[in-house]
């Protein structure tokens, strides 16, 4: 019984697909073009096969022992190949990371307002780098930094994750956050102004009694 065939070597450059006379090993595991295993043999043998019925030997797998070839039309193989490499292309995700940037004397409304940036940008599949820069003797005083970005992850919650904990590169404190998986799943909601809470309604004051003369 034929051993399982060793994985595609998936190397783009077309230029290292041996092909035909190029393939250099004393013997080839064979494979036909449907798929069917021939066993191993020496190139010449396998070439033959392939000039009879107008194809290609084509080495697919080169860094196996021995190293595998197919049967099969190689201008064919080239175009599979090549819209195989297209598709996986656009499956690729792009990731973004955007920064936000904090300071230590950050007052509450432009905490918030970066908080918010935050998580807009974890909800649209981005990373976030929150960064904090000291300066001068702010140095002396880090722990206020860390209580800054920690208090964003707290406060971020169930958007995000911390990919990198708080850590210091110089003079700069910065924490990466990815999207969370929850997040990911969830569909996406068209932006609404929130309606204001409806206050408690204000019962008008007792008018005076009318006076009779």
């Amino acid at each position: 019984m034929e051993g399982p065939i060793p994985p595609i070597d998936k190397r783009s450059a077309k230029s290292f697909i041996r092909t035909n006379e190029r393939i250099r090993a004393r013997e080839i595991r064979v494979i036909d073009e449907n798929g069917e295993q021939l066993g191993v043999m020496p190139p010449f043998e396998a070439l033959k096969m392939a000039r009879e019925r107008s194809l290609d030997l084509v080495e697919i797998s080169p860094n196996a022992v021995p190293p595998v070839c197919k049967i099969q039309d190689y201008g064919k193989f080239l175009y599979e190949k090549d819209k195989s490499d297209r598709a996986a292309r656009k499956k690729q995700k792009v990731i973004v990371i955007k920064e936000v940037k904090f300071s230590v004397t950050v007052d509450e409304h432009d905490y918030q307002t970066k908080k918010n940036q935050a998580v807009r940008f974890l909800g649209d599949g981005d990373k976030v780098k929150a960064s904090l820069r000291f300066k001068g003797r702010q140095m002396a005083h880090r722990d206020l930094g860390y209580k800054i970005i920690n208090r964003l992850i707290l406060d971020i919650g169930d958007a995000g994750t911390v990919e990198f904990m708080p850590r210091m590169e110089g003079t700069t404190l910065h924490a990466i956050l990815a999207p969370s998986k929850k997040a990911e799943a969830a569909p996406k909601k068209p932006a609404t102004a929130s309606a204001p809470s409806p206050s408690k309604p204000v019962e008008p004051a007792a008018q005076p009694a009318p006076t009779t003369a």
